[in-house]
């Protein structure tokens, strides 16, 4: 080492001392990554002397496998070793040496060729790039891979140093040795120079040519001896001295193992990117992403398709020079999030979420997810008919109601006629005719069948607590208020069905709210000032005459003409008699299979259906199944119906024997019906020899006129006094009529 600091000598060599892992920059991006890739021979139609060959590894080559594909540990990463000349040489000494950990593949070339061959290429076909000196600055600056410079040591130059000592002829001074450095002088190297006393000067290029005209110098200035990079040392031997090549096989490893460090974290950032443009590329809502100048850096198809352009065109472009009504201006500013704002645009309504993207706390752009209002309508109908509760689920069809007398096979023919369209329905009838399944079955045969059918009386709930209940309310919106609101029974059938049972019995300020969601079809909550849309059919019922009512001033005459729209009459059981043989065994055999009877129904429907046919049914159908269900639980130990007499049935059933009362004989055992429930036919024939005469012998005679109703309908309020046990105010329910009422009927027919 002392004879080398003896002597004069210039040493050529990039002025860095550690490796530099060049990062990747974002003005020269690759191009989005394509799926299947083709050979590099078909891609690089160079000649194969540009570019060698690449060193046999045994792995599969990776350039047929693009980055738009998921990355997998079976692929090698890929390194191409960027050297000319000597430095070419060092690295077919080193490269058999990483087959097992990579793929390498050494370019004699540099500079444009180099760029050039990587254009041609599919996007990540390449991991990572090692080169030197000039050339690798000049790849450094113009590539978005990462490029890792071959450093030189302080252990490098003096080896070269010893080098160039020796190969100087002993006669030469040392001043005959000259160093040449890459862009600038190694200010370390003068710190060590003038440390050591030694006479060396530096000299700098900073390209080829700049390199050529440098060495042409020296020589001229008597220069033999010339250290540096495989560039200065090659033109030095050109120009007839001797180069000292710098860098060692030291260097190049260390290199090479950060290249391969550097192609490992770029292997597992690339998996963590595919993954995430798998996710945004199967996403229905659209995703972008901005930098702060509001230029697009990410979008997924979905995005791109709402605002009608390609993905490729998207990137790099203003957000607000493509779709001006998504500004996103103001989340930069703020760095604050927008979310569920309402964007109309392209003739859609679209829902925006503005998100600011921070990095350790620093602004660095925002995200835009964007949807179409009517996919958040689909989700809504999808959730509410898959996780209806059961109490919204209407149970019954139009099948259900049973008989099959002409005015109960008109009802189900004109019922699934108003099934077909959406309007609104105003169902009459009298107690226990069966409002509501009809109401169930028109939902059921139409097309909101898939989504809930919800039930209200309206004369069931005072009236603060039914205006909560239909229209809902919002937190704090009263005291004792469910905390977070609720959703009132309009919004929960919405895209369905709503039944509003004994609407006549609705309170005046409730019917005004009624009619405005009726009319504009959205339900402004309790404590709430934006209405809601609801998409809701209104079934409405009702056993009072609402014209009456409009008369009397107690309903609204604008909501029964919006509710009167399609309306239907629901016959009294006495006015269709002849489904008593249907009804009877049908509502006998449930009853006596509950009550664990084991009597015959046939037997039992024998017996009692000379009873029923004689009763006026105040009730209906529902008294009807409500006495069957008592006769069959008292008689449930009876085995033989045969057992069970007349009188006894009436014993159980006292509103039995009201019609009874009026004849001044037993009934014949087998009296099987009557004409609508009035009278009987005593002229019809009998089976068991006993002719009309003799029976209408043992009837009174026939009221007619105003006489006969007013005895009817006092036999029917005195047979449901005897139902009820002489309660009146249940007797007035089953009666649907007042408790004045009644008494006036009671009295006027007792002072008669």
């Amino acid at each position: 080492m002392k004879r080398i600091m003896k002597h004069r000598i210039a040493l050529c060599y990039d002025s860095s001392q550690f490796p530099v892992v060049t990062p990747v920059r974002a003005p020269r991006p690759y191009p989005p990554r394509a799926t299947p890739h083709l050979p590099m021979s078909q891609v690089m139609p160079t000649p194969a002397a540009e570019l060698p060959p690449r060193l046999p590894t045994g792995a599969a080559s990776p350039l047929r496998t693009g980055l738009s594909q998921p990355v997998t540990a079976v692929r090698k990463p890929v390194i191409w070793a960027v050297g000319i000349s000597k430095l070419g040489e060092l690295y077919r000494d080193i490269v058999p040496d990483y087959a097992a950990q990579a793929e390498v593949q050494i370019i004699d070339k540099g500079y444009e060729t180099v760029i050039d061959a990587l254009e041609r290429l599919p996007a990540g076909s390449v991991d990572g790039i090692v080169a030197a000196g000039s050339n690798g600055a000049f790849l450094r600056e113009r590539l978005a891979l990462p490029v890792v410079l071959v450093k030189v040591t302080g252990f490098d130059v003096m080896h070269a140093l010893a080098r160039a000592r020796r190969a100087l002829p002993p006669p030469s001074p040392a001043s005959r040795i000259a160093l040449v450095s890459y862009a600038r002088p190694a200010p370390e190297f003068e710190r060590f120079k003038s440390a050591f006393h030694l006479d060396v000067a530096q000299h700098a290029y900073f390209d080829r040519h700049d390199a050529e005209d440098l060495v042409h110098r020296l020589r001229d200035e008597g220069t033999e001896v010339i250290v540096g990079p495989g560039l200065v040392t090659e033109l030095a031997e050109r120009a007839g001295l001797t180069g000292v090549f710098l860098y060692s096989q030291d260097s190049v490893r260390a290199a090479f193992d950060t290249a391969l460090e550097v192609a490992r974290f770029g292997r597992i950032e690339a998996q963590r990117r595919e993954r995430l443009d798998t996710v945004l590329r199967h996403l229905h809502e659209g995703v972008a992403a901005v930098d702060l100048n509001g230029r697009i850096e990410a979008i997924n198809a979905s995005m791109a398709g709402m605002l009608g352009v390609s993905v490729a065109d998207a990137l790099g472009r203003p957000l607000d020079a493509i779709a001006p009504a998504l500004d996103i201006s103001r989340t930069l500013e703020r760095a604050s999030a927008e979310l569920e704002a309402i964007v109309s645009m392209a003739g859609k309504t679209w829902v925006i979420n503005r998100i600011p993207l921070l990095d350790q706390g620093t602004l660095t752009g925002a995200l835009l997810t964007c949807q179409d209002s009517q996919s958040f309508a689909r989700v809504d109908r999808s959730l509410r008919s898959r996780h209806r509760p059961r109490h919204l689920v209407a149970r019954y069809r139009l099948d259900d109601l049973i008989g099959d007398s002409d005015a109960m096979t008109q009802v189900r023919a004109l019922a699934r006629r108003y099934a077909r369209t959406d309007a609104t329905v105003l169902v009459h009838g009298e107690s226990g005719t069966g409002k509501e399944l009809l109401a169930q079955g028109i939902h059921n045969a139409s097309r909101r069948r898939d989504y809930p059918f919800v039930a209200i009386n309206c004369a069931a709930f005072p009236e603060t607590l039914l205006e909560s209940e239909l229209f809902g309310y919002e937190d704090g919106a009263f005291s004792g208020a469910r905390r977070g609101g609720k959703a009132g029974l309009f919004e929960t059938a919405h895209n369905g069905t709503i039944f509003l049972d004994e609407i006549g019995e609705m309170p005046m300020p409730l019917q005004t709210r009624l009619l405005r969601v009726l009319q504009e079809r959205e339900v402004l909550r309790l404590g709430a000032t934006e209405p809601v849309p609801c998409d809701v059919r209104v079934i409405a019922a009702t056993h009072r005459d609402l014209r009456q009512r409009v008369a009397a001033g107690w309903f609204r005459e604008d909501l029964y003409y919006r509710l009167n729209i399609l309306r239907m009459v629901l016959p009294p059981l006495r006015e269709r008699m002849d489904d008593l043989p249907r009804l009877t065994p049908l509502f006998l055999e449930r009853a006596l299979a509950r009550a664990g009877a084991r009597m015959s129904v046939e037997a039992l429907q024998a017996s009692l259906l000379p009873l029923l046919a004689m009763y006026h049914w105040p009730g209906n159908v529902r008294e009807l199944e409500n006495l069957l269900e008592r006769i069959a639980v008292v008689c449930a130990d009876v085995v033989d119906a045969r057992e069970i007499s007349r009188a006894r049935l009436v014993e159980i059933a006292p509103e039995l024997g009201a019609m009874t009362d009026r004849m001044d004989g037993p009934l014949p055992p087998d009296v099987s019906k009557t004409n609508n429930g009035r009278e009987m036919d005593a002229r019809a024939p009998r089976t068991d020899g006993v002719t009309g005469p003799g029976i209408e012998a043992t009837l009174p005679a026939p009221l007619t006129g105003r006489a006969r109703r007013a005895a009817e309908e006092l036999a029917r309020i005195h047979a449901t006094l005897a139902a009820c046990n002489g309660d009146r105010s249940a007797a007035c329910e089953a009666l649907g009529i007042s408790r004045s009422t009644l008494w006036r009927k009671l009295r006027d027919t007792v002072g008669g």
